[in-house]
């Protein structure tokens, strides 16, 4: 019976140690600025936002209209920390939790990364394009429950080719749900929806998101691909703004009112908080009958980045900027697709530009095979840049160069890249993407 006690004495000293080691690795993790952004990409309903939840025990979809409708409406940002069990073998040593779920003893923190869960629905587009401009890296997620490719499925893989982004992992995802054949069949349609893409070796990780199937192999593959890239910290930083809100509750009076909150995520330099910044292109005035746009100047008077305050961010995860701003200036994501600078420090500001067009064949997410028209002297496109989103009409067509004029300024460096959708059927669709030349 003693020996029993001092036994049982024994294994909870033991587990109160390796929650006192698990607060220990939390608490240092917390303190991490996420190192990477992964965007969650692919057609609705297949699973992106559960996924987001498993790995990171965070909800995204926050918004009521997405509560109410079950999709991803607005970009959702959700931290994740990666651990790997020394004792382990195989995939089984990679986790997203302090403690080993196999061997259950404490797990070596590698680095942190931040999820972008990005919106699936066709007409969702260009808030998923904005996204994937402040991706390092995208995991695709397949339903092996359809048939591959879907619309948006299609559509996504071909806006990270036109965006950039070479760093990619396909996700079967809900496993669960089909046999064996009918697994092995879906990963056969995706391999082939692949061949002759850049992605065509991109690797393909069968997962179950809402049991947790496989997710130690998911979590050991995103370690081994997506490396941290270089940052450049000498240059001025640039912040492409994709979320700006209000925090305030209804009712706080005005003695007890704080300023508008931007995200986003930093593309270059560092930024200190208490630091002067201008947010471009800012707001729309009238002057001698023109309407013209004039940069936001503001404090950033906190930075928030791996869920802690942090006093300067560099490139890597999403961070929220506390300014002094008036909330009804930020409000309902009203700067989303603008960039956050120091003063004087911005790229031009284009209130129109010419672009070097590149089209595509075909009509991307279009359910026939449309071929993609020549750009035609009137026509509406949808433009994305950075993190913004514009219309631009095209005033002029010239040998290979398109001059646009835009409904609303964008603000980018001279030679970015513009993803191109053209009006078709009632939803904008992906044609190509353009240079911009001057």
């Amino acid at each position: 019976m003693v020996k029993k006690k001092k036994e049982e004495s024994k294994t909870e000293e033991k587990e109160h140690k390796n929650r006192k080691e698990d607060h220990k690795h939390e608490e240092h993790a917390s303190q991490i600025q996420p190192e990477i952004n992964i965007g969650m990409i692919g057609h609705v309903d297949h699973g992106k936002t559960t996924l987001v939840q498993t790995l990171s025990g965070k909800w995204t979809d926050t918004h009521s209209e997405e509560i109410k409708r079950g999709i991803t409406i607005r970009l959702g940002y959700a931290d994740v920390n990666f651990y790997h069990c020394q004792k382990c073998e195989g995939t089984d040593k990679y986790g997203v939790t302090p403690t080993c779920q196999k061997c259950n003893t404490p797990a070596q923190f590698l680095r942190k990364i931040s999820l972008v869960d990005a919106p699936g629905h066709e007409s969702l587009m260009a808030t998923m394009l904005c996204g994937a401009n402040i991706m390092d890296g995208a995991l695709l997620l397949v339903s092996a429950s359809e048939s591959c490719p879907q619309p948006q499925t299609r559509e996504h893989l071909q806006a990270l080719e036109i965006v950039g982004i070479d760093n990619l992992i396909i996700v079967q995802n809900k496993i669960d749900t089909v046999k064996e054949d009918q697994a092995i069949k879906n990963y056969q349609e995706i391999k082939e929806f692949i061949k002759g893409t850049k992605f065509e070796n991109a690797p393909i990780i069968p997962i179950s998101a809402l049991h947790g199937i496989n997710i130690d192999m998911l979590v050991q593959t995103i370690q081994e691909r997506f490396k941290t890239p270089e940052r450049n910290l000498e240059a001025p930083p640039q912040m492409f703004v994709a979320r700006s809100f209000d925090i305030n509750k209804p009712g706080t009076t005005p003695d007890k009112m704080v300023g508008g909150v931007i995200g986003g995520s930093l593309k270059q330099g560092k930024l200190l908080a208490g630091s002067e910044i201008e947010i471009v292109p800012g707001y729309e005035v009238q002057e001698k009958n023109q309407k013209i746009w004039k940069p936001l100047k503001t404090k950033a008077l906190s930075i928030v980045t791996g869920g802690q305050n942090a006093k300067q961010t560099v490139p890597g995860g999403s961070i929220a900027i506390m300014t002094t701003l008036d909330p009804s200036v930020v409000k309902s994501d009203k700067l989303v697709g603008s960039i956050v600078v120091l003063p004087g420090k911005a790229p031009p500001v284009w209130y129109e530009f010419k672009l070097e067009p590149h089209l595509l064949e075909r009509v991307v997410g279009a359910k026939d095979k449309l071929v993609v028209d020549p750009i035609k002297l009137g026509e509406l496109l949808m433009l994305n840049v950075n993190s913004a989103a514009t219309v631009g009409v095209v005033k002029e067509l010239g040998k290979n160069v398109v001059n646009c004029s835009l409904k609303k300024p964008v603000c980018a460096d001279k030679g970015a890249r513009v993803a191109i959708s053209r009006n078709l059927g009632q939803r904008w669709r992906l044609i190509g993407y353009g240079i911009i030349k001057a």
